[in-house]
């Protein structure tokens, strides 16, 4: 039987809604609705079978608009919403939030948070303490200063299921990500936080090559494992700096050369372990 492949990040929004504040006009080719009909047809081409639909604006009101999109949508396994972690009544909207089948995670969108420290804050506990609670898991949108904050978080939630995403967005622009080769390292041995593959071409110029992510990549392969790392496009952002089958491509030429069950984990099956067996749907 073909393993199945996930795309494990990806995004859809209607800018009527008016929620998406960092989606304005200056980012030109996806300042624009973008929906399941625009993804099909390079989700067929590529022969990614199901996706991840992850939220792009911090309101519950998206994270409601993206359950209904799933809903009527095949090929979306699974919701990654979006909560107010610092409500006093953050367990209770969490809850409530969970009940929903097609929710499978949340992710507040960090790396727009003025408190660099964020994540390490106690009093955030009962937020993350519903996550576990309900079986759901938590996306971290970080950048690299970040991630010493979520290793403290690690260790306060040590059954926390986590996948950073987009690598914590190592500069690849400047090249200098000695600091986040180590503090990448120190995520990755908490043994519950996977890594999306992801988002690394719009960290790059725009003549990146795929020799330009290969440090990035060969860091992430030895720190994680092949069995920790996850495959998604991070479409339509993506588009900025690459084709949907350019990204596709490139992960697989990144991986070509482990063996075919290490390929297939990243390419899917590490995925649906993170996000849909953990809440118990296949």
């Amino acid at each position: 039987m073909t393993a199945m492949r996930i795309d494990a990040h990806q995004h859809f929004w209607t800018l009527a809604r008016g929620d998406y504040g960092w989606l304005t006009p200056a980012l030109g080719p996806i300042h624009r609705d973008f929906g399941p009909a625009d993804l099909a047809p390079l989700l067929a081409e590529q022969r990614i079978d199901r996706t991840i639909l992850v939220q792009a604006a911090p309101t519950e009101a998206e994270t409601e608009f993206m359950l209904a999109v799933a809903a009527r949508t095949t090929f979306v396994a699974g919701v990654v919403g979006w909560c107010e972690f610092e409500a006093p009544d953050a367990a209770e909207r969490i809850a409530r939030l969970s009940a929903d089948p097609l929710l499978v995670g949340l992710r507040p969108m960090v790396h727009d948070i003025a408190d660099p420290d964020w994540l390490a804050r106690p009093d955030l506990a009962p937020a993350f303490a519903a996550l576990i609670a309900h079986g759901l898991t938590f996306d971290a949108l970080l950048r690299p200063q970040h991630l010493k904050p979520l290793c403290v978080l690690l260790a306060r939630h040590p059954t926390l299921a986590c996948v950073v995403d987009h690598a914590a967005k190592p500069n690849l622009v400047s090249g200098e990500i000695s600091a986040w080769r180590q503090d990448i390292s120190a995520v990755a041995t908490h043994q519950q936080v996977f890594c999306k593959l992801s988002g690394l071409a719009t960290e790059a110029n725009e003549d990146w090559t795929i020799e330009t992510l290969r440090p990035v990549f060969d860091h992430l392969l030895a720190s994680f494992g092949p069995d920790r790392l996850i495959f998604g496009s991070d479409w339509p952002v993506l588009t900025l700096r690459a084709g949907y089958a350019r990204w596709v491509g490139t992960v697989e030429e990144l991986i070509a050369d482990l063996p075919e069950a290490d390929r297939a984990a990243i390419m899917g099956g590490n995925a649906r372990r993170f996000y849909l067996s953990y809440r118990g749907r296949n």
